[in-house]
């Protein structure tokens, strides 16, 4: 079952508002203190980095030496769209909160980044609601959300579909069927703003590539 909300959402650059969170400081995953013991298990993580591409950018090689030298294990980026994939005994906050800090430190990246874990990755898969449209996996998309959205904006998101096209919610996740291409979708257009709470989509191909990863990243 995916966390709660509040959990999901890794980091927001540009907070609404100041609250004491703001004078803490991220941790430096290499130090060993009480929340990171040797008991404590490693888990892999998909890294979505919000807004990747036209003026914003952040270079994979760059980022996956950057994320090395911070300590995080078996570094992997995939394409130049905001993804990577990394293991750590440090809990999702801490990992987002270290991660946001050297992004923005090294790359001057301040959007947001949500993470789920290997096994989430693997509920997303499986939770598709659109089975017959892997055939086609750049019509497919599933969006990471970081909070629960509104049934009436889910409703009115609906609206937008033309025949053939769909949008469904599970959980945490936003799925978007659009057979006559993402790009030319009206659904599609309306999807990031209409959804009402911040997310991070990837194609079908992303999807399952990320899911290669970020098991080797579990198993290395």
């Amino acid at each position: 079952m995916w966390p709660a909300p509040d959990v999901m959402l890794i980091s927001l650059a540009r907070r609404e508002s100041d609250d004491a969170c703001s004078s803490v400081q991220p941790p430096d995953p290499r130090r060993k203190d009480a929340t990171m013991t040797a008991t404590r298990s490693k888990t892999a993580f998909v890294l979505l980095f919000r807004g990747v591409g036209g003026a914003t950018q952040l270079p994979t090689a760059p980022l996956r030496e950057a994320l090395a030298e911070a300590g995080f294990e078996n570094v992997a980026t995939y394409i130049n769209s905001g993804n990577a994939v990394l293991r750590s005994q440090l809990s999702r906050a801490k990992v987002v909160a270290a991660v946001a800090e050297i992004c923005r430190d090294r790359f001057g990246f301040t959007k947001a980044i949500l993470a789920p874990t290997l096994e989430e990755w693997s509920a997303l898969i499986d939770n598709n609601p659109f089975p017959r449209a892997v055939a086609t996996p750049t019509c497919l998309h599933a969006a990471v959300l970081a909070g629960t959205p509104a049934a009436e904006a889910v409703s009115r998101l609906q609206g937008f579909a033309a025949a053939g096209e769909g949008i469904e919610v599970v959980g945490n996740v936003a799925y978007l069927h659009t057979p006559g291409g993402f790009g030319r979708s009206k659904l599609a257009e309306k999807f990031d703003k209409g959804i009402g709470v911040v997310n991070s989509a990837r194609n079908w191909n992303t999807v399952l590539k990320l899911m290669e990863l970020v098991r080797k990243a579990e198993e290395a």
